[in-house]
């Protein structure tokens, strides 16, 4: 049996998000995020209403929305192509308790980036009291839309549904388990385990830029980030959450 077939696909997942959620500002606030993102564009009465519901209620022009998206996806993207993803992996990395740096940094960038998108486009606060474990797996679903993951399209609307059944900013403070789709979500993750593995995520970006020396360069994480980034704006835009209000 060769190492790679040996993966554990959701421990090399909860590896990879437990070191990004240890670097400052992995968990957006979404109350100041929203307050200093729609100032120049919208009333303080406007930006209070997205804030305590959500910027669907509170009738913002899609066009601004749009427009705050993808300056929020140029911010990360010019911080994910300069930073220094140069270093080869060493082989089997994912088998031992230390996360690259490179990788680390890419996957808190995209975390960063789902938060940010998510709020926009008018989800509940994502991170506010629920566990890191919560977290991730509710991360999953954004990260694996972002790689264009088909699972997680379905999922991430189910989610979207539950929380809609309740008007608040915030998740409930349950655990996910909670939801009969948690195995998916799982799965999911373990999905995202295994491509983000040097073999499998090299072999399957490389039809997009040759890899030379690593799984990540500059100009790589540019395209990649762009491609997640665009992806995602793309499924909040056509399946916008909006609350229940009748229950």
């Amino acid at each position: 049996m060769t190492k790679e077939s040996k993966i554990n696909g959701l421990e090399i997942y909860n590896k990879v998000m437990d070191t990004a959620l240890k670097i400052p500002g992995a968990r957006i606030n979404r109350s100041e995020f929203l307050t200093k993102e729609f100032a120049p564009f919208v009333s303080e009465q406007v930006i209070l209403i997205a804030v305590e519901t959500s910027t669907s209620n509170a009738n913002i022009d899609p066009d601004i929305l749009d427009k705050i998206a993808y300056n929020v996806l140029k911010y990360h993207i010019g911080i994910a192509s300069g930073l220094a993803f140069l270093a080869g992996l060493p082989g089997g990395w994912w088998l031992v308790a230390t996360i690259p740096t490179d990788v680390a940094q890419f996957y808190y960038n995209a975390m960063q980036l789902a938060q940010k998108l998510a709020y926009i486009y008018g989800w509940p606060d994502l991170s506010a009291d629920v566990t890191n474990d919560d977290l991730k797996m509710e991360i999953a679903l954004f990260i694996a839309v972002m790689m264009g993951n088909s699972a997680a399209v379905g999922a991430i609307n189910k989610l979207a549904e539950e929380l809609a059944k309740g008007v608040a900013q915030r998740l409930p403070k349950v655990a996910l388990t909670k939801y009969a789709f948690y195995n998916t979500i799982r799965l999911i993750a373990r999905w995202i385990g295994i491509s983000i593995t040097k073999d499998s995520f090299a072999k399957g970006i490389a039809k997009i830029i040759p890899v030379l020396g690593g799984v990540f360069s500059g100009g790589l994480t540019l395209v990649l980030m762009t491609q997640m980034g665009n992806r995602l704006i793309k499924h909040l835009k056509e399946n916008p959450f909006k609350y229940d209000v009748s229950i």
